[in-house]
């Protein structure tokens, strides 16, 4: 397998030196979101007519299906690959020969990293905030359910005053509301596109930045 890197190079790189400069161990977690964007981005060039529907049509069932496999285990991350989006790059050429090329027209590895954690933080953000919701809830309906416990409030780990047990129980809630509204701002933070960046400074291809956000749901 050739390296992303090996254009203008010959011979075989340190073995300790390549594991160095992998980052799929752990990367790998990320293939779902670097596949959603990688659809996102296949219609965005269609629909600006840079590849053609049928290259579009192509390339969409294929990593949908490839996205199919991974979920059901009948397909896993191959780690012989330098990161992710080699991985899912690499899969979908070896089916589809050099139409599976086509996916990285327009884009860089940046554009793609990016964007993959920003899908991934949003994503995750969202689930951990409706996971702080049921736990505020239970918290909420214990102290209902025991107003009238009373015990000690501790200071400086000494009997300080009388409290009711809903009373302290509560603060814990106001805790978790507290670490809801950071997670609710990695949420709007992470919901921001970097798609358009490329490498550096943007590409020379005609594209529509603002429709490919919208399919992926981003600001």
């Amino acid at each position: 397998m050739s390296k992303l890197w090996q254009g203008r190079t010959s011979g075989d790189i340190d073995k300790n030196a390549e594991i160095l400069n992998k980052s799929i161990f752990f990367d790998k977690r990320l293939v779902e979101y670097d596949i959603e964007g990688s659809i996102a981005h296949v219609r965005m060039l269609s629909k600006c007519n840079i590849i053609s529907k049928a290259d579009e049509k192509v390339l969409v069932n294929t990593l949908n299906v490839i996205l199919g496999e991974l979920s059901s285990g009948k397909l896993s991350v191959d780690e012989s690959y330098e990161d992710v989006h080699s991985f899912v790059e690499g899969e979908l050429t070896k089916r589809l020969g050099d139409i599976g090329k086509k996916v990285h027209t327009a884009r860089s590895r940046n554009d793609q990293v990016a964007l993959d954690l920003h899908l991934y933080l949003k994503d995750t953000s969202k689930k951990i905030v409706s996971l702080l919701d049921m736990l505020i809830d239970v918290i909420v309906k214990k102290a209902k359910d025991d107003l009238d416990v009373i015990m000690p409030g501790f200071t400086h780990l000494q009997h300080a005053q009388p409290i009711l047990f809903a009373h302290y129980i509560l603060t814990y809630a106001s805790m978790f509301e507290r670490d809801k509204k950071r997670f609710l701002f990695c949420v709007n933070s992470s919901g921001v596109s970097p798609i358009g960046s490329c490498a550096l400074a943007g590409t020379s291809f005609d594209t529509d930045r603002d429709y490919e956000r919208e399919l992926l749901g981003l600001s």
